[in-house]
C-alpha cells in the first residue's frame, strides 16, 4: 500500500473530546447540584434500559489515569465540558469550591501532560433547580444566570484555559430537549424550539461579551460556540430539490449561525414560521453580531432532501435529525447502498467537505474547528483487544475530506475526534460506543482500541496514514 501524505497545517491542533454528564459520574458528590440530565434519566421509560449517568466512566475519580491515556494518545489538546451544577449547584449564587476545585485540578492534569484544555460551558445539563423554578431555556432570566456562571469560570479558570466554547449544539436542546422531547428536559411542542434556541443565542452572546469586556484581554484566550450540522445533498437537480436541501441547512445550521454572523436569522426561517420566531432588539443583535471567535462544527452524516410534495408523510427513522419537518417541507432520506454506524448514520465523507464549503462561503471565510467527529462501532472486546476497523476507516474517509477542503481554500484549523472514550449516550444509554478507549461499564476498565493505536500512529508520523 502507498503512504497517503494530508495535507494540515502544521499548527492544526489535533484533540479529543467529552462531555461532562457522559462521562463524569459522581453525580450527588463533590456540592454538585442536580441536573435535567439526572433528573431525566431517572425518570421511567426515558432512556435505553433504564441507564443513568451516576457513575458513567467515573472520570471525576479517575480523570489523572484519563489525561494519563490522552497523552499516550498524542493529542495536545483536550475538549470537555464543565459541568453548571458542579459550578453552581443551584444555577445561581456563589460558587461551589470542590467544584472549582474538581476543574482546576483536570485542567492542571492536563497543562502537566502537555495537554491543551479547551473548555465548553454548557453541554446540556442544565441544573435541575432552574429549569424545576424558573423554566430554564423558556425563560429570558437564562441568559443572566448563563452570564454569571460563565464569569465564575472565566475567572477562576481562564488563565490557564485558552479556548472557550459557549454552548455545544444548541439545537440538540432546542429540538431534541423542548421539540421532540426524547433528551432532557422530555418537553414536547412546535413552538418552544424556536424560543429556547432565542435564549440560547442570547445567553451565548451576553457571555461572550463578559469575556471580551472583563477577561480576553488580560487571558488573551478565544471563544466561540461549536454547532452541528449534518449535510444536506440535494436529491437532483430540479430547483424544488436544490432549495429545500438550501432550505434544510438554514434550518439547522443557519438558525443558530446566521444571526452571529449576519445579525439575524435566516429569511426562509422568518419567512415560514412567522410569530413563532422571537424578534431580536437592537441591543440583541448588537451583542449577537461577531460573536464568535471561530466557528465550531460538529459534524457525522449526510442525507439526501429533496422538495415534499403535499401531504407527504415526513416523519423519519432515528437517524433523520430532520428538526420540525412540517416547517420546512423537506423530505430528508438516505442512499440505501452507503454504509451506516450503529446510529443508523450514514457514512458520506463528502457531506463533510461541502459543509464546510458550505459555511466558508456563507459566513465570510471564517477559521473552523471540527469540534466533534467520529462514529459508534459494534465494538467487542476478545482477549483484551477491540478492533474498530470501520472507526479506523470513518476517520480516514473524513480526514482525508477535511484535507482536501484545507487544499481547495476552507479555513479548517483543527480535528477533535469524538470520542476519547465509550461513555453515556444520552437516550442510548451506554449501549453506543463512540471511543477511541473501550470502557467496562461495570467495572470502569479502560481497554485502547484499534483506533486509539491508529491515531497514535497517525499523530506520530505527522498526519499520515498508509
Amino acid at each position: 500500500m502507498t503512504t497517503k501524505t494530508l495535507s494540515f497545517p502544521g499548527d492544526f491542533l489535533w484533540g479529543t473530546a467529552t462531555s461532562s454528564y457522559q462521562i463524569e459520574g459522581a453525580w450527588l458528590e463533590g456540592g454538585k447540584g442536580m441536573s435535567i440530565w439526572d433528573v431525566f434519566t431517572h425518570t421511567p421509560g426515558k432512556i435505553f434500559q433504564g441507564h443513568t449517568g451516576d457513575v458513567a466512566c467515573d472520570h471525576y475519580h479517575r480523570f489523572r489515569e484519563d489525561v494519563a491515556l490522552m497523552a499516550q494518545l498524542g493529542v495536545k489538546v483536550y475538549r470537555f465540558s464543565i459541568a453548571w451544577s458542579r459550578i453552581q449547584p443551584d444555577g445561581q449564587g456563589q460558587p461551589n469550591a470542590e467544584g472549582i476545585q474538581f476543574y482546576n485540578d483536570l485542567i492542571d492534569e492536563c497543562l502537566a501532560h502537555g495537554i491543551q484544555p479547551w473548555a465548553t460551558l454548557y453541554h446540556w445539563d442544565l441544573p435541575a433547580a432552574l429549569h424545576l423554578e424558573q423554566d430554564g431555556w423558556l425563560n429570558p432570566a437564562i441568559a443572566g444566570h448563563f452570564d454569571r456562571y460563565a464569569a465564575i469560570c472565566f475567572e477562576h479558570f481562564g488563565d490557564r484555559v485558552k479556548h472557550w466554547a459557549t454552548l455545544n449544539e444548541p439545537w440538540v436542546v432546542a429540538i431534541l430537549g423542548y421539540g421532540k422531547g426524547v433528551f432532557a428536559p422530555g418537553r414536547v411542542s412546535d413552538s418552544e424550539p424556536y424560543l429556547v434556541g432565542h435564549h440560547l443565542l442570547l445567553a451565548h452572546a451576553h457571555a461572550v461579551h463578559t469575556y471580551r469586556s472583563q477577561f480576553q484581554a488580560e487571558q488573551q484566550g478565544i471563544i466561540g460556540i461549536s454547532n452541528n450540522c449534518d449535510w444536506r445533498e440535494p436529491a437532483s437537480s430540479l430547483p424544488g430539490d436544490v432549495e429545500a436541501a438550501q432550505r434544510a441547512l438554514e434550518f439547522f445550521l443557519g438558525w443558530f449561525a446566521d444571526p452571529i454572523y449576519h445579525g439575524d436569522y435566516p429569511p426562509s426561517m422568518r419567512a415560514r414560521l412567522g410569530l413563532r420566531l422571537p424578534v431580536f432588539s437592537d441591543a440583541d443583535r448588537k451583542l449577537l453580531l461577531g460573536s464568535s471567535d471561530y466557528f465550531g462544527l460538529n459534524h457525522y452524516t449526510t442525507l439526501f432532501a429533496a422538495e415534499a410534495k403535499p401531504g407527504e408523510d415526513l416523519s423519519l427513522a432515528a437517524n433523520g435529525n430532520g428538526g420540525i419537518s412540517a416547517d420546512q417541507d423537506v423530505r430528508l432520506f438516505p442512499d440505501p447502498s452507503w454504509k451506516f454506524t450503529t446510529m443508523d448514520w450514514a457514512v458520506v465523507p463528502d457531506g463533510m467537505r461541502k459543509l464546510l464549503h458550505w459555511i466558508d462561503k456563507r459566513y465570510g471565510h471564517p477559521p473552523v474547528y471540527l469540534t466533534e467527529n467520529g462514529c459508534s462501532c459494534e465494538d467487542l472486546l476478545v482477549n483484551g483487544q477491540v478492533d474498530d476497523q470501520d472507526r479506523i476507516d470513518y476517520f480516514e474517509g473524513y480526514l482525508q475530506a477535511g484535507s482536501q477542503a484545507i487544499q481547495e481554500g476552507v479555513n479548517l484549523k483543527g480535528y477533535f475526534a469524538w470520542s476519547f472514550m465509550d461513555n453515556f449516550e444520552w437516550a442510548s444509554g451506554y449501549d453506543k460506543r463512540f471511543g477511541l478507549v473501550h470502557v467496562d461499564h461495570h467495572t470502569g476498565k479502560r481497554t485502547p482500541k484499534a483506533s486509539f493505536t491508529w491515531w497514535q500512529q497517525f499523530l506520530q508520523r505527522g498526519a499520515t496514514f498508509t
